[in-house]
């Protein structure tokens, strides 16, 4: 059985640490403390430099300003319209979905689950 002697307050590193010292031990506890303490702070260091994921700074080359009243009305509710483009290869509307791991474009979709297209389809050299 574990019997805590007394409950100290120790300088380490230049702070004031409350640490339990166990009876025979030498200080484990507070290095310990400085070590996940230490630790801690580096993690918050690296999670500080990541970029935000999901947010947008400029518009991608290809999206439409303002999608045509039709087309949003047509458009199923759980999608971003706010991001739409036409790609040439096939004449349909994508829109941006952003995911919890990446964001992709999918083709924006009719609440019964049909694609949204324009019709006409640009030949490719």
């Amino acid at each position: 059985m574990v019997h805590l002697r007394r409950l100290e307050v120790r300088p380490v590193g230049g702070f004031r640490w409350l640490a339990s010292r166990l009876s025979g031990s030498s200080g484990w506890a507070v290095r310990a403390t400085v070590k996940a303490t230490t630790l801690s702070g580096a993690m918050l260091a690296l999670v500080a430099c990541a970029a935000p994921v999901g947010e947008i700074t400029d518009r991608e080359p290809g999206i439409l300003e303002s999608l045509p009243e039709q087309v949003a009305a047509l458009a199923a509710p759980y999608q971003d319209i706010q991001a739409v483009r036409i790609r040439p290869e096939d004449g349909c509307y994508w829109y941006r979905h952003v995911g919890p791991v990446e964001t992709t474009m999918l083709p924006l979709r009719t609440v019964d689950g049909r694609p949204i297209c324009t019709g006409r389809v640009q030949a490719s050299d």
